[in-house]
């Protein structure tokens, strides 16, 4: 373990699996104490026992509050203060898409969407401001995605809500510096997730063809970006949308 995010408390939203789990990792693997998000209890439970096995030296915990329901999200997250005596850094990363045309497009589908991947980050985001406000001190990480910029050709809300994921970012990046809290957001290109693992081999490759890089991003390649907007290092990086695609234009 490398000394990137030593003594941190960083808290992340959808850190199950996928991207979620790979910043919850490469934050244990750069000293943080990380508490992980997960939607449901058994699913958290799950991800954390995983994370003690691999990480038995690291401090980590598990919580699951409704995201988009504010009393509950800010008693998880003063908990967590009261545990760990601060909240650090906040990764919003918890999300969910619908792929179907916009004619085929139920209002519940798009009301859910909105409500994870916009006002999820809305509501986690104020919880743990008004925890940085008073430490003085704070990073907030969104994640974004590469159809925040050029929208994609069937399942509008996930792009809308992405674009709402910009706009909040760029938004409290200019309230919340003042008080010494960065507020960035990472836009992930085409990633292998679990989503991304079941299509058949002459579905990726003619994605793999469109990006310079001639591979699809891992992981780890996105976490990679959110350590280091988290660190020190990035400490004059404020209201940035930092594209993590590969050479793919957005």
């Amino acid at each position: 373990m490398s000394e990137l995010l030593k003594g941190k408390v960083a808290v992340v939203t959808g850190g199950t699996r996928g991207i979620g789990n790979a910043i919850v990792r490469k934050f244990v693997e750069e000293g943080a104490k990380v508490v992980l998000c997960g939607s449901r209890q058994a699913t958290a439970e799950k991800a954390l026992e995983a994370l003690k096995k691999d990480y038995p030296d690291a401090i980590v915990s598990a919580i699951w509050p409704a995201l988009s329901d504010r009393a509950s999200v800010t008693e998880a997250f003063v908990k967590v203060r009261e545990e760990f005596g601060a909240i650090d850094i906040l990764a919003n990363n918890a999300g969910i898409s619908h792929n179907n045309s916009f004619f085929d497009y139920k209002d519940e589908d798009f009301d859910k969407i909105i409500d994870i991947n916009i006002r999820a980050v809305y509501v986690c985001t104020r919880a743990a401001a008004e925890i940085m406000k008073e430490q003085g001190r704070g990073v907030i990480i969104n994640t974004s995605s590469v159809v925040s910029i050029n929208g994609q050709a069937a399942g509008c809300g996930y792009p809308a809500s992405k674009f709402a994921v910009n706009g909040l970012t760029i938004s409290l990046a200019r309230e919340l510096g003042p008080l010494g809290i960065r507020v960035n957001a990472v836009a992930p290109g085409v990633t292998m997730t679990d989503m991304m693992a079941v299509l058949p081999d002459e579905m990726i490759q003619p994605i793999i063809a469109k990006i310079p890089l001639r591979r699809v991003g891992q992981p780890e390649d996105i976490a990679n970006a959110f350590a280091f907007l988290a660190s020190d290092m990035a400490s004059y990086i404020n209201g940035a949308v930092l594209p993590v695609t590969g050479g793919v234009v957005i």
